[in-house]
């Protein structure tokens, strides 16, 4: 496992920041107020043993995520495991339509809750409600998607990758693999971080790369349609998914068209590392989902009991790194348990 090539300066120096906030933070995890002795007790990352003995909170997470988007799982597993260490009673809600994500960040709002964390998908149509939220005195952390929009809209910080890099890191490998036409599954059009990572594709890959929009919930829909463009386009030697649960429905499209292309995409979960260790997939771009749900619960308990802000009010970034079969080993482990 591999992190891209970083060429600014300045973006170097803030990613190593980042870094060492995880670290730090993570480190924290371990002593005596759980972290440690909890994983020491239940080897499935999901906790026990003791937690802290600061006041009950309630946190929400409200995500974009559409339905059987297994990437959310491991975020909440991350969530679910910092909650118990902190004393948080955490509530999970998603709405894939930009309008309903919005009333659920409101139902939180309303249920007077301690803290939100929330992701930026669709960043216009939660500008106003989050405004509301800061209005009401209630701190909020971003994840995943819209970082640029995070301090902005009044969030502590965003917790994520940067997805123009993450792009761009693919665009590298790609050409490092010799390929010369991509294909780019969009599976939620109009999700602007969707979109950072097509284009950031597209910046660095000497070949050329077409999008495709899909619908990520419809898996026969997929199929049918990732199938039809390789039929299509017999020349496409790589097809690039946005998360895990296309890349095996590309796989299976690619065997539909009679396609040599190569299958690599963004986002890790067992069956990705199962098809890797199979080389049904090429590469994944690990963006460790488990750690923004982990960070971002942790960043709001140490908000409210010590006035923390992780990062500085920077975006803290959890990739990307390049995951290929030779890393399969140390991580069936970890993904079969649902926190990779």
């Amino acid at each position: 496992m591999r992190s891209p090539t970083t060429r600014s300066p300045v973006r170097g120096a803030a990613r190593t920041a980042a870094a060492l906030v995880a670290v730090i933070v993570l480190a924290a995890g371990c002593s005596g107020s759980g972290g440690k002795d909890d994983e020491d007790e239940s080897d499935d990352g999901g906790g026990g043993g003791k937690g802290v003995n600061t006041p009950r909170l309630k946190i929400a997470m409200i995500t974009h995520s559409g339905e059987g988007d297994t990437f959310w799982d491991i975020v909440q597993s991350g969530a679910k495991q910092a909650a118990r260490k902190d004393n948080v009673e955490f509530l999970y809600s998603n709405d894939k339509e930009a309008k309903g994500q919005a009333e659920l960040v409101q139902s939180a709002i309303d249920k007077k809750v301690d803290g939100i964390i929330v992701t930026l998908a669709k960043p216009e149509a939660m500008k106003t409600v989050l405004g509301k939220a800061e209005d009401a005195g209630i701190p909020v952390v971003t994840i995943n998607s819209g970082g640029e929009f995070s301090a902005e809209f009044g969030a502590l910080s965003h917790i994520g990758q940067d997805e123009s890099v993450a792009g761009e890191a693919v665009g590298e490998e790609l050409d490092k693999r010799g390929k010369k036409k991509a294909l780019c599954v969009i599976h939620e059009q109009g999700n602007v971080s969707l979109e950072q990572r097509c284009a950031g594709v597209k910046k660095t890959f000497d070949g050329s790369v077409e999008n495709l929009n899909v619908d990520g919930t419809n898996a026969p829909g997929t199929e049918s349609s990732v199938s039809a463009k390789l039929q299509a386009t017999k020349d496409i030697d790589s097809v690039v998914t946005l998360g895990a649960p296309i890349a095996a429905y590309s796989v299976k499209a690619k065997e539909d068209a009679g396609s040599k292309a190569e299958v690599d995409t963004f986002d890790l979960n067992a069956e990705v590392v199962k098809r890797l260790k199979a080389k049904e997939v090429g590469f994944a771009v690990d963006q460790q989902p488990y750690l923004q749900g982990y960070l971002a619960i942790d960043e709001l308990w140490l908000y409210k009991t010590n006035a923390n802000v992780l990062g500085g009010g920077k975006p803290v970034l959890t990739g990307p790194a390049i995951v290929t079969g030779k890393d399969v080993p140390k991580l069936e482990k970890y993904t079969a348990r649902g926190t990779r």
